[in-house]
């Protein structure tokens, strides 16, 4: 298909699966898309299958967080569901990192499917330096360094991250580590509920691999315009 980019991913968030199927007919050039909390239980699940029926790839943004063993249960049931990307918060620690690599890798091999990328989120976009004092930790620099070492470290493809700390990632990390950034806003859009943004194009310059992209699209007069505005932008980025 023309004038679509991978590296694009549309948060549908919405609350019902009619709303989030609209915007996807609408914009037919985008091929990836984030199911967060709200669809996924407004949809009793289904988002997901029904957009791989729809030919789309899927990031299931559910940010798991729990012991161990249920966040390795809960990998093995995205992978089976279908998700090309999925999340689990990097504070969650070593173990249950590890399990989660590992119990992905597993469910992958044994269904014969493709193994879906597994991403530690590191601090929430919409946190900043007073929000991580209040929960007592170190400042977000340091805080982001530990969290994508240790994901890595535990077997994991990358990490969920601020446009803002690309940078300091790839030099952890190194240029194989793979980076999504959501807090992405087009110069033409407001910042909304985002506290550590970039504009697209920007993003991908400094290393991002995917980049997440909602409001500015989904609640656009004109959506599919919308949408091919941040295509365009970011094909000028090889």
């Amino acid at each position: 298909m023309k004038n679509t980019d991978k590296r694009l991913i549309v948060a549908l968030d919405f609350p019902t699966w009619g709303e989030a199927e609209k915007l996807v007919n609408q914009v037919p050039e985008v091929m990836f898309y984030k199911v967060g909390l709200e669809l996924y239980l407004a949809s009793r699940g289904e988002a997901v299958v029904k957009l791989r029926e729809m030919g789309k790839e899927v990031f299931l943004d559910l940010k798991f967080h729990d012991i161990p063993n249920t966040v390795a249960q809960a990998s093995r049931q995205a992978v089976a569901q279908g998700a090309t990307i999925f999340d689990v918060h990097a504070a969650g620690g070593r173990e249950m990192l590890s399990k989660a690599a590992q119990a992905v890798q597993e469910q992958a091999e044994f269904l014969q499917v493709r193994k879906p990328l597994l991403l530690a989120i590191t601090v929430l976009t919409s946190m900043d330096e007073e929000d991580l004092k209040d929960i007592g930790l170190p400042d977000l620099r340091r805080t982001v360094r530990a969290w994508a070492k240790l994901a890595q470290e535990s077997g994991l493809d990358g990490v969920v991250a601020s446009p803002q700390e690309i940078s300091l990632i790839r030099e952890t990390c190194g240029p194989d580590f793979k980076i999504l950034c959501p807090g992405v806003r087009p110069s033409w859009a407001e910042a909304g509920d985002q506290k550590r943004i970039l504009t697209p194009r920007k993003a991908i310059e400094l290393g991002a691999d995917y980049i997440v992209v909602g409001r500015p699209i989904t609640q656009a007069q004109d959506p599919r315009l919308a949408a091919l505005r941040i295509i365009e932008e970011l094909s000028t980025v090889s």
